[in-house]
């Protein structure tokens, strides 16, 4: 069975595709065969007649294979709100079974499977289950990304005690320092270090476009190729 991991946030529109794209980056350069999925994505665009999602375009074209769209984004709704309010809108049930199994189906063609979640960890997905009942189907470690801004401690650390509760393996965080008029960045990582049970596998530095490539040399390759996780 082919690796992976799921990508988590503070928040929304907080660095998940850039990390996504990083660590399949990382992956593909260190010689593996990577894919991807965004299961569940708002604020799709119609092309050619089917809704497509920016971000899930951009991991595939990453990922350097002939990936079906539809198996990498398979919930895919126009409007940019929550994606469960999207989907009641839409007439669809986001079926988390059915999105584990295409994630199977994905990791046959790859050695890591690199999996964006949606919003954040208690982001509902549908009238009872959320993204991390999600993570909890797919069973992969997950990797946070902290939006380094004011809040993000608190956010930080009450996501970190979720995961970790729910049983899974937490393999690590990254600090993405998004918003460029937050001071005293150095400060928070290290109140983060102190107190999250798990690496920094990661610091972002403030850009005007985010680079993946960029991104990808600043994560520890070493801890992401470590076994103990599976």
């Amino acid at each position: 069975m082919a690796k992976g991991f799921f990508i988590t946030g503070t928040d929304t529109e907080i660095g998940k595709t850039t990390l996504s794209l990083a660590l399949i980056s990382a992956l593909h350069n260190a010689g593996y065969r990577v894919s991807t999925m965004k299961p569940v994505a708002s604020g799709c665009t119609l092309q050619d007649g089917q809704l497509r999602n920016d971000d899930a375009l951009k991991l595939i074209a990453a990922c350097h294979q002939d990936l079906d769209y539809n198996e990498v984004n398979p919930y895919a709704f126009e409007p940019p709100i929550a994606p469960h309010i999207a989907a009641e809108q839409a007439g669809v049930q986001i079926d988390i079974q059915a999105i584990a199994k295409r994630m199977h189906t994905m990791q046959t063609k790859s050695d890591y499977c690199i999996v964006e979640g949606v919003g954040g960890w208690h982001v509902p997905l549908n009238r009872t289950e959320t993204v991390e009942d999600l993570a909890i189907a797919l069973k992969l470690p997950v990797i946070l990304v902290v939006g380094l801004r004011l809040g993000c401690i608190n956010h930080a650390l009450l996501t970190a005690k979720a995961i970790q509760n729910a049983g899974l393996a937490f393999f690590g965080w990254v600090a993405n320092h998004c918003d460029k008029d937050t001071s005293y960045i150095d400060k928070m990582i290290e109140s983060l270090e102190q107190r999250i049970d798990a690496s920094c596998i990661g610091v972002v530095d403030y850009f005007n476009e985010l680079d993946a490539k960029v991104v990808g040399n600043k994560l520890d390759i070493s801890l992401l190729l470590k076994d103990q996780y599976y």
